[in-house]
């Protein structure tokens, strides 16, 4: 089991697919802070609700410097579809093999009905301009959080 990341510690680099074709790398973007919001999967109740708050703040974030992007396990294809259909402005990283998922901590065991099972605790990370993560919240609950992190991220930015 991998240690969970913490505020203070350096964010675990990743580069990774992500819809319409793209690449995201964490690294390239320092400089700037950087909102990595992790989610169980494309087009379910909550992960919709999320993905349609953090567009409809985008022009806040971006107002600030900060980029936003959501990972889930899903595959490029999906993603696009998910995007499309919601109208979503953020990028949207494809973790299919869960290496950056386990190294964030947020690949966990979860139940539902009595059955075990292994699935993203929904999770967001600001990580400031140098790479280390300012702010972690897990165990998201979707109303009113993505407010709380775009204050989170002014109170860092630049």
């Amino acid at each position: 089991m991998t240690k969970a990341i913490d505020k203070g510690d350096m964010a675990p680099d990743f580069e990774l697919p992500t819809d319409s074709g793209g690449h995201f790398k964490l690294s390239s973007h320092r400089g700037h802070p950087v909102i990595v919001f992790f989610y169980p999967k494309d087009d379910t109740s909550g992960c919709t609700i999320e993905a349609i708050d953090f567009t409809a703040m985008k022009p806040d974030f971006d107002a600030i410097g900060a980029q936003i992007v959501g990972m889930s396990p899903d595959n490029p294809a999906s993603h696009d579809k998910f995007k499309a259909k919601h109208k979503l402005a953020v990028t949207l990283a494809c973790d299919e093999d869960k290496g950056v998922l386990e190294a964030y901590g947020v690949w966990t065991e979860k139940s539902m009905y009595g059955r075990k099972y292994m699935g993203v605790e929904r999770s967001t990370f600001l990580i400031d301009s140098e790479g280390r993560v300012a702010q972690a919240w897990r165990k998201v609950k979707v109303p009113g959080h993505v407010s709380e992190v775009l204050a989170a991220a002014r109170g860092i930015a630049g």
